[in-house]
């Protein structure tokens, strides 16, 4: 009896394994692991002032499946679309805390330690720079998704006009 326990419940992790590789296949990649993030930022907080928006740091990897999963799923809702692409310049940061490094240090230190939350994090940086706020993408989560309602209430809580007003 013992051995059919173990054979399913080896099963059952393996079955759990396949799936989530699978599914790390299926979404599209969004972090550039060649790039500095902290010139990306730089370059985030340049056109931001240029446009009148703000920055919002997803701060993660390609490693995280939360953190593709975030990507894909404001991607494909045209109404938190719409609300990002007005009011934000949205960049992929790429961090991983196991193979920090210098670089990796000196962004956490810059994003007021955001890593803290887990991953993905949410950084709003203001068209100069500062850092507004830092959302725990976890508590906008639901089931092995996210939220439309928290999320789209995020970003329309963060947008420049919703700060200024």
């Amino acid at each position: 009896m013992k051995k059919i326990l173990t054979i399913v419940v080896l099963a059952v992790a393996l079955f759990s394994m396949a799936a989530h590789a699978q599914e790390q296949t299926a979404l599209k990649k969004v972090y550039n692991e060649n790039i500095n993030p902290l010139e990306q930022i730089d370059q985030a907080v340049a056109q931001a002032q240029t446009e009148g928006k703000f920055v919002i740091c997803q701060v993660g990897g390609n490693w995280c499946p939360w953190c593709l999963r975030f990507a894909d799923f404001i991607t494909n809702d045209s109404t938190i679309n719409s609300v990002i692409e007005q009011n934000f310049v949205y960049i992929h940061a790429n961090y991983h805390p196991r193979k920090a490094g210098e670089v990796g240090k000196a962004l956490m230190k810059r994003l007021n330690n955001a890593g803290r939350f887990g991953f993905p994090v949410l950084v709003v940086l203001d068209e100069q720079g500062n850092v507004l706020h830092i959302q725990d993408s976890g508590l906008l989560e639901e089931g092995k998704g996210y939220n439309q309602k928290k999320v789209l209430s995020f970003f329309q809580n963060w947008t420049p006009k919703a700060v200024r007003e």
